[in-house]
């Protein structure tokens, strides 16, 4: 095999890409050094995209983009759409459980084809094919304060309002050790804001409970 259906690149070496979609169950002999590859690159190449598309985004507002491009919810959308899942090589045990349907693996493996076409043809084929693979995503990207996470959205509008900042509270912390849930409290007496959000972590719920806070803020009736 030299090649995989909507990436625009033949190996001259068919071992690169047969090592590049080879997962770590098969062996001593996978991926993910290829990975760690692809993944230095993907960044540069994504950086620089996006330093040429949006001028007028500070530091801060690049990296939110870039984050958005290059995580592993990201990835694993674009690799489903070219039906990576079909060329991936993995142990029985992942072949049993579906790994070839795993957001992690599929991302992974994404990243190793980009090492090895980096390998096989150099930076500019590499460049190439990750701009074609990245490129409609780009194009979708909102704007960069639409991607903070709810918790700085609401830091920054209660500071941008004069009130204090918000006050986290744990509540209770149910279930057992591996599916724990925990219910906190977000106040913003100031604001009249008391809402609640419930996640699998601490981190988790205070966002959802941040999230709930603008929603009634959006709500709120103006003065």
């Amino acid at each position: 095999m030299r090649e995989i259906p909507g990436i625009p690149y033949r190996f001259k070496d068919p071992g690169l890409l047969a090592l590049a979609v080879s997962h770590r169950s098969v062996g001593r002999v996978n991926n993910e050094r290829l990975e760690f590859l692809g993944d230095s690159i993907l960044n540069f190449v994504v950086s620089a995209r996006l330093f040429t598309l949006k001028e007028d985004n500070n530091e801060g507002e690049l990296s939110r983009l870039r984050a958005r491009v290059v995580r592993g919810d990201t990835l694993a959308e674009l690799a489903i759409g070219l039906k990576l899942g079909d060329y991936i090589k993995l142990g029985e045990g992942e072949l049993r459980s579906g790994g070839y349907k795993r957001d992690s693996i599929l991302a992974d493996t994404l990243e190793a084809i980009f090492g090895a076409v980096y390998l096989d043809g150099g930076f500019k084929p590499c460049e190439a094919v990750i701009l074609h693979v990245c490129n409609p995503f780009i194009a979708l990207l909102p704007d960069a304060d639409e991607l903070k996470d709810p918790k700085t959205r609401l830091q920054e509008w209660l500071q941008g309002h004069g009130y204090p900042l918000p006050e986290y509270t744990l509540l209770s912390e149910d279930g057992p050790p591996h599916k724990k849930q925990f219910l906190l409290q977000c106040t913003g007496e100031a604001a009249g804001i008391e809402v609640t959000g419930k996640g699998g972590s601490r981190r988790k719920a205070e966002q959802i409970a941040a999230a709930a806070a603008l929603e009634f803020i959006a709500k709120k009736p103006k003065k």
